[in-house]
């Protein structure tokens, strides 16, 4: 199984509407797609927000996160964010990471994604805030229709 963990981070509350808006399309969208396994959604408390996810491998979650809603908020979150970081690995069990596995990981094997604005700790090569994240929404795949 591949495991993605993001965290952004937005510059501005003036950009909450949106970003909140893309991630709910892009959530609807994950538990739709095909190799979707689960993960949820977590906040800091720097206001970083989180998705850890599990998938049935890398090329599933290559082909999510190259269309529809993911990949139109994409764009936008260059400019809304000061902060962004990923972090991937593979599992062998299948289970979603908890919220210390994935801060951990994120510690020691995230790398930063590109963002227009950089905060200070983007520049100094951050890839998380003091604080592990909370858990929030769970993700799970749809059924089959």
């Amino acid at each position: 199984m591949f495991v993605s963990v993001t965290r952004l981070h937005l510059r501005a509350l003036r950009y909450l509407p949106g970003f909140a808006l893309h991630t709910y399309l892009s959530a609807r969208q994950a538990r739709r797609a095909d190799g979707f396994m689960g993960g949820y959604l977590a906040g800091d408390a720097e206001r970083g927000a989180w998705t850890v996810t599990i998938w049935r491998h890398e090329a599933a979650m290559r082909a999510f996160r190259a269309s529809h809603a993911h990949l139109r908020a994409m764009p936008r979150l260059l400019h809304w964010c000061d902060e962004a970081s990923i972090a991937h690995w593979t599992e062998d069990d299948g289970v979603v990471p908890t919220t210390a596995v994935a801060f951990g990981k994120m510690r020691t094997t995230g790398r930063l994604s590109k963002v227009h604005h950089p905060s200070a700790r983007q520049v100094e090569g951050q890839t998380t805030g003091h604080e592990p994240p909370k858990r929030g929404t769970s993700l799970r795949p749809n059924p089959p229709a």
